[in-house]
Formats: C-alpha cells, structure tokens, sequence
C-alpha cells in the first residue's frame, strides 16, 4: 500500500478529520483476550477500586492504538507510519453502563521533514481530560 495523501498537498497547519471512538467494557474484554493484557485493572471494578482508580480503565496500548486510528485513516496505509510515540498523561475511565467512555482524538501537521515526511501531533481526550501527552506520528507520504 502507498499513503494517499500527497506531501506536496500538505501544509504545516493540515487538520486531519478528527473521530470519536466509543470504549465499552465488552471492548476491553476483548481486547484484553486479543493482547494477552488480564490485567484486573482493566475488567474488574472492585479491584481497580481498591487500587486507588476511580473506575476500570482502558488498557493503554489501547488508547494508544486507537489515537493513531486518526493518522492511518487519514493516509490510507497504516505503513505509513515510520515513528509513533505517545506519553499516558490520565487514564481512559470506562464505566459499566451501555454508553462506556469516549476517546476523541483530533491531530495536525506539525513539520514537514525531509523525505515526503511529515510530523502529526495527535490530541486525545475523553472526559473532557487529555489522556494522551507528546503524541506524535511521523508518516511518509506520497
């Protein structure tokens, strides 16, 4: 696959289309059986409790997988992307009721670099708080 998205049609300041991605705790479970990550914090209320965490909270390789949902739908080709690097800043809390928890993830081109590459800085929210910080893409593009 090659990106879609041409470098020369991109300025530094392109908004890429921003998505919300729902977070349920059936998500987690089955998340939790695809990575392998039983972790109790991520399905058991009572132990993530006792912990001193508000809720059960999402797994945050998951976090990180769906903020970048973002730059792979935007470019077309999830091999775009060359670097991705994010900082956990709050934990995504995912209450057991039917609407769950909400990651909205907006990103932007903040450098072009040399060989059709450009740098994405990422934002992710959910409850009105930044969960992720430093979240950066570089991606090739066409």
């Amino acid at each position: 696959m090659t990106a879609k998205i041409k470098y020369d049609e991109v300025e530094v300041g392109t908004e890429l289309p921003a998505a919300s991605f729902p977070v349920t705790r059936a998500t987690l479970v089955r998340y939790a059986g695809a990575s392998g990550d039983f972790n109790p914090i991520h399905w058991n209320e009572k132990f993530a409790r006792e912990v001193g965490l508000p809720d059960v909270i999402a797994h945050g390789m998951f976090t990180m997988a769906e903020a970048i949902r973002v730059v792979t739908d935007w470019t077309g080709d999830p091999g775009a992307v060359v670097e991705y690097g994010v900082r956990f800043t709050k934990p995504v809390v995912v209450p057991n009721d039917d609407t769950g928890a909400l990651i909205e993830v907006s990103g932007k081109v903040a450098a072009k670099l040399d060989d059709n590459k450009v740098r994405v800085d990422l934002t992710a929210m959910s409850a009105g708080q930044k969960v992720l910080g430093m979240s950066r893409a570089v991606v090739r593009l066409a």
